[in-house]
């Protein structure tokens, strides 16, 4: 950051004005979570734009926001905290805009199940989010004796009537975005990146990779304007792919899914059958302690529901939970930004026991890695919800004294033991 008071970089050896300038370091953390938290925002307003929809609010939060972030406008923490929390209702308002752009295109996603592994003749895998790119993908390749694979966030995509009618989409490959270069490069068909979450490529497959929309790579052909002749043409002139099955998985529980189970979940509730709900789930990475995640929904009893959502649902969804009653245990409600949808379905259980969310049998433990993940943990503490459990370590831009606000506030805490960590929820 530049010190106009000094005319030096701030807090360098020629600045003399440490937080006159702007290196407070509460307030510079408060920047650095409102900018982490806006890049979320705006990945959840294009999505949606790019269907037609948009909200003017956002898009105005978006410049009163930024401009906030400038150099000498604001050193009041407590104003500056309203503005990060007022940013987690922009990103509800965003997914809540973005739930409705892919609802009312694609329709409302219902249950699931989900062929694992690759099925014989040439194939695409396509990763990302980008609902529109797979629709105009299937729309492009459909009688041509292509198969179309998902991978990573693009899983919920069989949950969507509207996607789920081409019938060759057969399936998902391989799991969460930090693991392509291992399933693509074991991959022979064509490979197209849809916005984020793109790894560098290696050179064995770098000439079957395309790209589209924001994401790219340097070498890496990118399309245009979803004409994906080129990619039609790779997957033609590859070697075909072999009947390799995997473990299938499930996805699509919408919150419209979900609530029209309430009375039966409610009546289990009632009775004692389900215990406990958890949400486990958030974007993943490859740091070293994401398996607490794995183990942690491996421990939960079985007369306990889990909810999960975004690429973190890779570390727990290649098991059979079995189900309660028919309400199955493990409900994927989709992308990070069906967070939306576990929102709604914690909203819909605190209006039906007459409570309010922080007094229900339910704990969030999630995970964090980018900046979507930052957008909706806002959200949480927008909407007040306490003793969320945050790992693999806390986000380092978050300075001791606005931690400290957060937990006594919000209660956050992080992970740490799972037997310890589960056992004191399940106690409280």
């Amino acid at each position: 950051m530049f010190c106009y008071q000094c005319e030096q970089t701030a807090g360098g050896t020629g600045c003399t004005k440490v937080g006159v300038c702007g290196k407070d370091p509460d307030i510079q953390s408060l920047q650095d979570t409102l900018i982490f938290g806006l890049k979320g925002i705006a990945a959840y307003a294009y999505h949606a734009r790019e269907l037609g929809q948009k909200d003017e609010q956002v898009d105005a939060f978006m410049h009163e926001a930024m401009f906030a972030t400038l150099t000498n406008v604001d050193f009041d923490l407590s104003r500056f905290l309203e503005l990060v929390l007022k940013a987690g209702e922009m990103n509800l308002r965003a997914m809540e805009m973005l739930n409705n752009a892919n609802t009312s295109r694609f329709g409302n996603p219902t249950p699931a199940k989900v062929y694992g592994g690759t099925k014989a003749g040439p194939g695409i895998v396509v990763t990302g989010h980008d609902l529109l790119d797979l629709y105009e993908l299937l729309k492009q390749t459909e009688g041509k004796g292509i198969n179309i694979y998902t991978h990573g966030e693009m899983l919920p995509a069989h949950g969507y009537p509207e996607l789920r009618k081409f019938k060759h989409l057969v399936g998902n490959y391989g799991t969460a975005w930090q693991n392509q270069r291992k399933e693509f490069d074991a991959f022979s068909g064509a490979i197209l990146v849809t916005t984020n979450c793109i790894m560098i490529p290696k050179e064995s497959y770098k000439d079957r990779i395309f790209t589209c929309g924001i994401a790219g790579a340097a070498g890496v052909k990118h399309i245009k304007n979803r004409d994906f002749s080129e990619v039609i043409e790779k997957a033609l002139s590859q070697p075909p792919l072999a009947d390799s099955p995997a473990a299938a998985l499930s996805t699509g529980f919408h919150y419209t899914a979900v609530l029209s189970l309430a009375d039966k979940i409610i009546e289990a509730v009632k009775a004692g059958k389900i215990r406990h709900f958890f949400f486990i789930g958030g974007c993943d990475g490859a740091k070293p302690g994401r398996n607490y995640y794995t183990e942690f929904a491996e421990k939960v009893p079985d007369d306990c529901v889990i909810l999960t959502a975004a690429c973190g649902k890779y570390r727990l969804n290649d098991r059979d939970y079995g189900d309660i009653d028919g309400i199955p245990r493990l409900l994927d409600t989709g992308q990070c930004n069906d967070c939306y949808s576990a929102v709604k379905i914690a909203l819909a259980l605190a209006d039906a026991f007459d409570c309010g969310v922080n007094d229900l049998p339910l704990s969030l433990i999630v995970s964090w890695y980018e900046q979507k993940a930052v957008a909706i943990l806002l959200t949480l503490l927008h909407l007040g919800i306490k003793n969320i459990r945050l790992g693999p370590s806390l986000p380092a831009f978050v300075s001791p004294n606005v931690l400290n606000i957060l937990v006594e506030k919000y209660a956050i805490k992080p992970i740490g033991n799972v037997d310890e960590d589960l056992a004191e929820i399940l106690k409280a």
